[in-house]
């Protein structure tokens, strides 16, 4: 079964050419500096008390409050982020983590077209071919069974 991926100019590209993209993706990963998963959410919330403005029908509610918002393991957890300095860091943190998440998408679309374009190693020795057919079996055969 062959996928043809397109990495942003022809489908077939050479090996060579692959490689450097590669390069270049870990050049790019490797200069994004600090990054952090999450997003930021601008909130407005009403107090609950009955005499305050933001009781009234139409007032948004006290705000707005920025919350960093961040899912790690099936737990959601959220942190208040004033307005200046620490704001604009998350900000960019955030931002830097989903340029990583579409260079890690492009190194392993780039990755699979090396692996299909990489031929597999010949082995002229049919006693070594033999062996390794054997070897493969075994593992195969034994991580059938643990399952």
């Amino acid at each position: 079964m062959s996928i043809d991926i397109q990495i942003g100019g022809s489908v077939n590209q050479s090996l060579h050419d692959l490689e450097l993209r590669r390069k270049d993706l870990f050049r790019q990963i490797e200069s994004l500096g600090d990054f952090r998963r999450g997003t930021i959410s601008v909130n407005y919330r009403k107090c609950g008390k009955s005499n305050c403005a933001c009781a009234r029908k139409g007032h948004p509610g006290h705000g707005p409050q920025y919350l960093w918002n961040v899912s790690v393991g099936g737990k959601t957890q959220a942190r208040n982020l004033p307005l200046g300095l620490e704001l604009e860091k998350v900000k960019q943190e955030v931002e830097r983590y989903q340029s990583f998440v579409r260079l890690s998408q492009e190194l392993i679309a780039v990755n699979d077209q090396i692996c299909q374009l990489r031929p597999a190693r010949t082995i002229e020795d049919e006693n070594e071919l033999e062996q390794l057919k054997k070897k493969l079996r075994r593992n195969f055969v034994e991580k059938r069974k643990k399952k």
